[in-house]
């Protein structure tokens, strides 16, 4: 670990690098939620849809996992994007005290369309960087997660 004595956050070299991913993941949700709620789409329904629509069936649990919220925050959002009728809850075939979460067609259209703006917007803002960069960032990152999920930390 590269820690300078008496340093001030700001000026360590990794601080100052884990401050620009954390701009760059706020700014590029900012410019996706704007670009959604032109479309009709805000950006909390725009994260259940997408992951529902790449994971079709999960349960609220691991819907709630997967967009990395509480199970709570769910609880009010769901029932709302039900009433839309973009989704629909249905009781497992196991277990009926879990529901599983499944697209309408309404809400696969709204995933495709949602999708389609991230994917533009990728592709806009990686125009910055070569695709090796590209690929050097994503091999890190997933280096962390991996670490993360491997080491919990205790401050």
């Amino acid at each position: 670990m590269s820690v300078v004595k008496n340093a001030v956050p700001w000026e360590l070299p990794r601080f100052r690098n884990w401050v620009a991913v954390g701009r760059l993941n706020q700014l590029v949700r900012k410019r996706l939620g704007d670009a959604l709620i032109e479309q009709g789409l805000d950006l909390p329904s725009y994260d259940v849809l997408s992951a529902v629509f790449r994971f079709p069936g999960l349960t609220q649990t691991e819907l709630a996992d997967k967009l990395l919220v509480g199970r709570s925050n769910l609880s009010m959002l769901l029932p709302d994007m039900e009433k839309q009728g973009v989704l629909k809850r249905e009781p497992d075939e196991n277990d009926k005290r879990i529901r599983r979460v499944f697209l309408s067609a309404k809400g696969e259209r709204q995933a495709r369309k949602g999708v389609k703006i991230q994917v533009l917007l990728i592709e806009h803002m990686m125009d910055s960087i070569s695709d090796a960069e590209c690929d050097a960032i994503g091999e890190s990152m997933r280096k962390v997660i991996s670490y993360l999920e491997d080491h919990p930390f205790k401050p």
